[in-house]
């Protein structure tokens, strides 16, 4: 018997016990099903979190910082060499101020390829073709920034036009009838500089942007000449060390650096006074929550389909005992044990490529649905998030992982299959 008659009579064999075969795929159509929807949350949670941080900086890329010593609880004494931290910080931090001097130590650090500080801008409102003025915040476009755009194109940070990119909840409110009709009007940004003066600046709509989980929210995004021209006009009669003043700076490294060399360049940093992470350790440990709650998930799954493994062994072990003597049999006419334990096999990996084959393809049809109807009701404040998202490696991998856990469990059978005595099968009734 070739191997192709092992194959084709491996699978005829499988239907002999139609209800009994049935029962053991549903088994393992629930452990796949299973395992199909929970890689699938895995894939599309991450894969929103890899698409949206770009919009808070690139992976070669490292945010700079002095830290001020402040006291652990209670208030922070006031140093006027220190700018907030932020209100999303605990009450009182603060961060030290950065200053040229602290740029051109940072960009002699061995590692570092350049380095450029983060102007702070406050702009006051923002006005459109409508005539209202609405209040603003800015965020500066920087180097591997990549926002999720509704419409148009990134705020370019080589341009020396002044193009900014708006939050799609202002489109409207500026006068703008749709997003492609925003993609080139001129908006007003109006800013003071020191002694309180109104000053206006007006800026190209380059790009409209949804809300991410590291997006642009209800800010502008501005390219890096209009981030200059609002920070030079805000600080428009001041000189020395008022004008000197950053809150951070970003670092361009190697993009090819490993996890040892990053380490290296933060230690060579923190010897010199300041602080520097990158993106994945600002969502770092987000992400491995939601890794380890996807892994719990993957592991109830295998359970269910270790579970249906012993289905297997149960269903083949019977169908072992049923055909002895057609073993012995097939054996007489000279078939050889290793063709025996290939059918038995081949029964197991047929049996687990039915159940696996039917549990993904229906759990990417339910995941699919849900996610749908999830983005949009549940979920549909974070345009641009699948939840359950899915990809043909991942669920080829899982169909190969239950089709070796079903020849795994066929083993068994199949060995005690090509064991038999011809003589004592032909026997046995």
């Amino acid at each position: 018997m070739k191997s192709l008659d092992v194959i084709s009579t491996a699978i005829g064999n499988t239907f002999r016990s139609k209800l009994r075969t049935t029962l053991t795929v549903i088994a393992i159509f629930i452990g796949a099903f299973t395992l199909t929807i929970t890689s699938g949350i895995g894939t599309g949670v991450n894969g929103y979190i890899d698409t949206t941080v770009a919009a808070i900086g690139a992976k070669d890329v490292l945010t700079v910082t002095k830290t001020a010593n402040a006291p652990t609880t209670g208030p922070t004494k006031y140093d006027p060499n220190t700018i907030s931290a932020g209100a999303r910080a605990r009450p009182g931090s603060t961060i030290e101020a950065m200053n040229s001097a602290d740029i051109a130590t940072i960009r002699a650090v061995s590692g570092v390829l350049s380095v450029q500080p983060i102007l702070g801008v406050r702009p006051s409102y923002i006005e459109g073709t409508a005539g209202t003025k609405y209040s603003i915040t800015s965020n500066g476009a920087g180097t591997g920034v990549k926002l999720q755009l509704q419409d148009g194109a990134q705020p370019s940070i080589t341009s020396t036009g002044y193009e900014v990119a708006l939050p799609v909840s202002y489109v409207k409110a500026l006068g703008l009838k749709t997003d492609a009709a925003a993609i080139g009007s001129t908006v007003r940004i109006g800013i003071t500089d020191s002694a309180q003066n109104m000053n206006v600046v007006e800026a190209t709509v380059v790009g409209v942007a949804t809300t991410s989980l590291g997006g642009a929210g209800d800010s502008v995004t501005t390219n890096p000449a209009l981030t200059q021209k609002l920070y030079d006009v805000q600080s428009t009669g001041l000189a020395g060390v008022a004008k000197d003043r950053f809150a951070q700076a970003t670092v361009t490294f190697n993009a090819a650096a490993t996890d040892k060399e990053i380490s290296q360049l933060k230690d060579r940093l923190a010897k010199d006074g300041f602080t520097a992470v990158t993106v994945a350790d600002q969502i770092g440990t987000f992400k491995t929550v939601i890794d380890v709650i996807v892994l719990i998930l993957n592991a109830f799954a295998v359970i269910a389909l270790v579970a249906a493994g012993f289905g297997i062994v149960n269903t083949l072990l019977m169908s072992v005992q049923e055909r002895t003597r057609e073993i012995g049999l097939m054996k007489a006419m000279g078939m050889g044990s290793g063709k025996i334990f290939g059918l038995f096999s081949f029964e197991a990996i047929f049996i687990g490529f039915l159940g696996s084959a039917l549990g993904a393809a229906i759990g990417i049809a339910v995941g699919s649905g849900i996610s749908a109807a999830l983005s949009r009701t549940v979920f549909s404040a974070l345009p641009g998030l699948t939840l359950i998202s899915f990809n043909a490696g991942s669920i080829a991998g899982i169909i190969a992982i239950v089709m070796a856990i079903a020849f795994v469990a066929g083993s068994l059978p199949a060995t005690r299959a090509a064991r038999q005595d011809p003589i004592e099968s032909l026997r046995y009734e």
